[in-house]
């Protein structure tokens, strides 16, 4: 007769077999897949790419592209461009998502081409035509002054197509449903206005923004500075702070050409260390470093900068995380890094 412990592994057996039995062949048990474990998808994979997001595609379905051209286990983007715009948009992988939205309140750069004489529901060329305008477009030197006036803090009335919420629902979704709702009036600057090139139809502008900033919005209240209409006809944003200014762009099609031949990906996934290099540092050595490590607050290094932000190493030049002076005067963490970086 079998022993106590046999007969219980048995039964413990049989009752796999008999849930087995009744699961459909191409799924694995319950009680089998549990025990298997699940397969983890993607590497890790720490690093920014500043990927040139090509017209027509969502941010989102840029960043999966990314992400699987690099098979990476998490990843991340710093401000969505709309199908229509096109250029810089900086995905983060792995530990870099965790300042992905400190990137957001970057200031961002577009060259803008607006077409004058017609405004859209949408500001751009996807919307409908609501307002035509036969006003001439001023001379250059005239534009060239409009757009001075433009230059500095203003508030500025988000458009009704986009993402705020009002009343529980998106903006866009009351304009789809043939509402228009009061916005209040938001904070912005603009750093810079460059008059590129103007016609008797359109001109191009490249300007430098506050995070926040609708450029459709601008176009139409430059055009409506000499009583006229205006939409933008095509955008492409070139710099998030200095991103994209010094390092240049990476077309998605030259990542997914490169990745399906199996080739490496590592000349377009940067250090961490360039998405926080408009931070200050602050260098900790080993004991206050370990401290910071297991998350506790440590005494500021002489010569801290008391910014809202501080990119925090330890004297191997190891990028440990973000952190903040706290009210009393202490170093704390704000985002740690699991894995160390450069």
């Amino acid at each position: 007769m079998p022993s106590i412990c046999a007969r219980s592994s048995i039964r413990r057996w049989q009752k796999i077999v008999a849930t087995a039995t009744r699961w459909p062949r191409k799924t694995a048990p319950p009680t089998i897949a549990r025990r298997m474990g699940r397969r983890k998808r993607g590497q890790d994979i720490d690093g920014v790419v500043l990927l040139d997001k090509p017209l027509g595609c969502s941010s989102n379905a840029a960043l999966q592209r990314v992400r699987r051209a690099f098979d990476a286990r998490k990843a991340g983007h710093t401000g969505s461009l709309d199908p229509l715009a096109s250029g810089l948009l900086p995905v983060c992988l792995g530990e870099a998502t965790k300042v992905s939205s400190y990137l957001l309140a970057a200031d961002k750069t577009y060259r803008v081409t607006a077409l004058h004489g017609a405004q859209t529901a949408t500001g751009d060329g996807e919307g409908d035509v609501v307002a035509r305008s036969d006003v001439a477009m001023p001379d250059r030197e005239t534009l060239e002054s409009i757009l001075a006036r433009f230059v500095g803090p203003q508030q500025q009335i988000p458009p009704m197509y986009s993402a705020l919420k009002k009343d529980g629902k998106r903006l866009y979704e009351h304009a789809r449903a043939g509402e228009t709702v009061e916005r209040e009036p938001r904070a912005i600057t603009v750093h810079s206005i460059q008059l590129i090139d103007c016609g008797a139809h359109s001109f191009t502008l490249e300007t430098r923004v506050s995070s926040g900033t609708y450029i459709r919005t601008l176009v139409e209240d430059i055009a409506a500075a000499w009583q006229s209409v205006a939409h933008v006809g095509s955008l492409h944003r070139t710099a998030i702070g200095r991103l994209g200014t010094e390092l240049g762009m990476t077309p998605l099609a030259d990542i997914e050409e490169r990745a399906a031949a199996g080739e490496s990906l590592d000349e377009w996934l940067l250090p961490l260390s360039v998405a926080v290099a408009d931070w200050p540092n602050v260098v900790l050595d080993q004991s206050s470093a370990a401290a910071m490590n297991h998350g506790r607050p440590v005494a500021c290094p002489a010569g801290t900068v008391n910014a809202q932000t501080l990119c925090i190493q330890d004297d191997a030049g190891q990028i440990l995380g973000l952190g903040y002076i706290d009210e009393r005067g202490m170093l704390a963490p704000r985002r740690l890094f699991a894995r160390p970086q450069r």
